[in-house]
């Protein structure tokens, strides 16, 4: 069988939604999250067509990381889910790295008591 393929956290989770909800790319949703944007407020900065003054989502978020970053863009872009995926497997080699380091642990399955 397979890997079992894991969901993302909530905070990932939210920012998936976001991107599908206000139809923005992975470059937006990286800038966003620099900003430290909220993902479940985005809807109150993005512009629904009734709010001539206000900026669309996409070129707000660009304009205000140009404002902040001096850049257009980010240097490479990663989506929520490669991000995940790296993060996982990051975890993963961590915790062999552990177990090989420390030959104790092997045959244990929970804490010590």
């Amino acid at each position: 069988m397979g890997k079992k393929k894991k969901k993302p956290n909530q905070k990932m989770q939210a920012w998936i939604d976001a991107r599908r909800r206000h139809h923005l790319s992975h470059a937006h949703v990286q800038m966003a999250r620099e900003l430290g944007m909220n993902p479940k407020k985005l809807g109150q900065k993005d512009n629904h067509r009734q709010e001539a003054w206000k900026m669309p989502l996409r070129q707000f978020i660009e304009h205000l990381y140009l404002k902040r970053f001096g850049r257009d863009r980010p240097d490479s872009v990663m989506s929520i889910e490669d991000r995940v995926r790296r993060e996982e497997e990051r975890k993963e080699r961590k915790r062999e790295a552990k177990l090989r380091d420390n030959p104790r642990t092997e045959g244990k399955v929970g804490g010590s008591r």
